[in-house]
């Protein structure tokens, strides 16, 4: 894979280092002489010394040819240039780019970048993931989709816990789409019996996270709450409390 990287900062240092180690051909596109010249004696890769968001510097570096180009300088706004310039001349190259600040991301979805890196949103989820159950912690966002893919660990206390999934009511669009236990991933079947300390990841639309969320934490039981008996159809409407993570016997 032809990857052309911008801005050899820290992220972009070890970015080149770890591609280039997996046998990826990499070009270093940089500004500063004292980081052009730490490619070329450190890196030992291909260089060039210039702007980012310059047409003729981005059509000499080869981006016709491109699988990839990463804008990763420590400035949004100029990684927001350099991704939109590299779009508008050459669509089919994809184009990842770093964002320092959250509020930013919209302005890069808007563009039409194909992937955006949030360092902060990173930990976020990290720390979200490691501290919290019974949550929905985002995973990755499918672009313009309008779908997502979350975790959720089922705490002690959820009255999910000895129920199998063909017992769930879930939103109209999602899906289970893997359990991890004990270090150990499964693909979920109707018959499976969720546990205690579950990781569940699902895909599920943006906007019916809360429903999910609700689904797998109780909180929709069926008045009938016999196992094993799947239901026609849905109730019309859900009692309140913790109602209705069950189907109708």
């Amino acid at each position: 894979m032809y990857i052309i990287i911008v801005g050899l900062g820290k992220v972009g240092y070890f970015l080149t280092k770890d591609l280039m180690s997996k046998g990826h051909e990499v070009t270093v596109i940089e500004a500063r002489p004292d980081r052009y010249n730490r490619a070329i004696n450190e890196l030992e890769c291909v260089a060039m010394l210039g702007m980012g968001n310059d047409p003729s510097v981005l059509e000499e570096a080869g981006i016709e040819r491109a699988d990839v180009l990463v804008a990763c300088t420590g400035h949004d706004e100029d990684n927001l240039v350099i991704s939109h310039v590299a779009k508008i001349l050459y669509p089919k190259t994809r184009v990842v780019a770093r964002v320092n600040h959250p509020k930013n991301e919209d302005i890069f979805r808007r563009v039409g970048i194909d992937a955006i890196v949030n360092g902060t949103s990173l930990f976020a989820n990290v720390i979200e993931h490691e501290l919290t159950q019974g949550d929905l912690v985002p995973l990755l966002t499918l672009r313009r989709s309008g779908m997502e893919i979350v975790e959720i660990t089922l705490p002690d206390d959820s009255p999910c816990v000895g129920h199998t999934v063909q017992d769930l009511y879930l939103p109209s669009d999602s899906v289970l789409i893997a359990i991890i236990r004990a270090d150990h991933a499964m693909v979920p079947r109707g018959a499976t019996e969720l546990q205690a300390g579950d990781e569940i990841v699902a895909l599920v639309r943006t906007t019916q996270e809360q429903e999910l969320r609700r689904a797998l934490m109780g909180e929709w039981i069926s008045s009938n709450n016999s196992r094993g008996h799947a239901a026609t159809e849905e109730p019309k409407e859900r009692p309140r409390g913790l109602q209705g993570f069950l189907r109708r016997g």
